[in-house]
């Protein structure tokens, strides 16, 4: 039986991916569907840990516009992120999986407050561990946040499970002459303004030296196909 190809990981859950065809709210068997997965990395001895972002209720910025303060808009976008920390956590619990959330921001009768002592000592001990509220910080992503946990908990990779299946060239839903890589540094990405994360959240993975991993949601089962080993969606990485 082939062996995985990271020891710990740190999976990236978009939210709207949460929402299914929906893209609001909650769709319960996406949820369990992606739960039966992680189940399956943490059975083949994968620490796993999770960021969930929350633009299936609110998007910060995007949704609060010019009609609300910055710093106001993305606080709720923290709390949309806790509402689906707590969804994915009951999910595994359903499924046996021993887990713990811990948000950025204390709200201690619901969530650990994140310590990164403890969440490694959590993840060594086979529990998956639920990160929420982002970084804490207005003005940061939830891909930044991926990011910073990712380099906090020595992950060896960063999976990031979006609705779209690799890095383009440019938008393939408006241009049809779109290439998808295989492959891309961290410094191409940011000369060609490619939407694989933020900037800031593509620096900070260049900075540490995290390989980032895009691929489609959309078939859960490729997280697990990725750890071991399989060559799924586009690889961000350091050139060689």
């Amino acid at each position: 039986m082939p062996e995985p190809q990271y020891k710990r990981i740190l999976l990236k859950i978009s939210g709207e991916a949460l929402a299914g065809d929906a893209s609001r709210g909650l769709d319960f068997d996406v949820i369990g569907r992606v739960c039966d997965v992680i189940k399956k990395c943490s059975e083949a001895g994968v620490q796993v840990g999770i960021v969930v972002g929350g633009g299936n209720f609110w998007r910060g910025v995007k949704d609060g516009g010019d009609r609300m303060e910055r710093t106001r808009a993305d606080h709720m976008g923290m709390l949309a992120t806790a509402i689906n920390c707590l969804a994915i956590a009951d999910m595994l619990e359903q499924k046996g999986v021993d887990v713990r959330v811990q948000t950025a921001i204390e709200m201690r009768s619901i969530a650990e407050p994140y310590i990164r002592s403890k969440a490694i000592r959590h993840m060594e001990k086979g529990r998956v561990v639920v990160f929420g509220c982002g970084t804490g910080n207005p003005f940061f992503s939830t891909d930044t946040a991926a990011v910073l946990r990712a380099a906090e908990i020595d992950a060896d990779v960063i999976l990031l499970a979006k609705n779209i299946d690799g890095v383009y060239s440019a938008d393939p839903n408006k241009d049809p002459t779109a290439v998808k890589y295989d492959s891309i540094t961290y410094d191409d990405v940011l000369a060609q303004h490619l939407q694989v994360m933020d900037s800031t959240a593509t620096s900070l993975s260049m900075d540490n030296k995290i390989p980032v991993i895009l691929f489609a949601l959309k078939d859960p089962e490729n997280i697990y196909r990725v750890i071991m080993g399989e060559k799924i969606g586009t690889i961000v990485k350091e050139e060689k």
